[in-house]
């Protein structure tokens, strides 16, 4: 892998640049820089942590800007410039392809195909178990994340955006560590943890010993080059 460059923006929020496109997943704050290269922007759904439609003014300073937003989002004036998804999909845009896959919350989850490498961003797919949850609400919500995980067996990830939410309290890894117990994504990249840099450390030390690369993010508009 070489050339690929990551900014952590806020919360989901992350800026990846390859080769040749330029990839911003559900920026809600942070303003990445734009350039040259082909600009998709990707939004899992519409929850306010994940969305601002702020980012359509972005479209007035660059030309052929593309949105891919899942099918909850509400837009007052929708252009050919958007293009809205729904799980289970697949579409190509330029020379790269993206699949969507369902959530255990609201909207969609993302696999793109870009420049040779595969990214999934995981949205707000993750194993939401809460320690108050019924056994009837575990039970569901267990086998809901399984069935979204399974969809990706056998396909090699080179880097995966995924929750690790210190809300979840002793749960907090559970989603994490079966996904790179099951995927075994090459870069593992923390997402939805607030400012609880601190949760990162302690995933990185409780799934140290699979392969997967867990990159530690310590601040905002962190850059990292894979």
């Amino acid at each position: 892998m070489k050339n690929i460059k990551v900014q952590y923006l806020y919360n989901s929020g992350f800026s990846v640049e390859t080769e040749n496109h330029h990839l911003i997943f559900d920026c809600y704050k942070g303003s990445p820089k734009l350039n040259h290269k082909d600009t998709i922007v990707l939004v899992s759904h519409s929850h306010p942590d994940h969305y601002n439609p702020g980012i359509l003014k972005w479209k007035n300073k660059k030309e052929n800007m593309k949105y891919i937003f899942s099918s909850d989002i509400q837009v007052k004036e929708p252009d050919e410039s958007i293009c809205f998804v729904s799980p289970d999909e697949e579409i190509s845009i330029y020379d790269m392809s993206i699949k969507t896959l369902g959530s255990t919350d609201l909207g969609v989850s993302f696999l793109v195909n870009v420049d040779n490498l595969t990214l999934f961003h995981a949205g707000d797919l993750n194993w939401w178990y809460w320690w108050d949850d019924t056994p009837e609400e575990i039970r569901v919500m267990e086998e809901a994340f399984k069935r979204e995980i399974h969809k990706l067996n056998g396909k090699k990830i080179d880097i995966a955006f995924f929750p690790v939410d210190p809300r979840l309290r002793h749960n907090y890894c559970l989603g994490g560590e079966y996904f790179i117990k099951e995927i075994k994504p090459e870069f593992f990249v923390p997402m939805h943890f607030g400012d609880d840099y601190g949760t990162i450390k302690s995933f990185m030390e409780k799934v140290k010993n699979y392969p997967t690369k867990v990159v530690e993010i310590s601040a905002k508009g962190q850059e990292i080059y894979l």
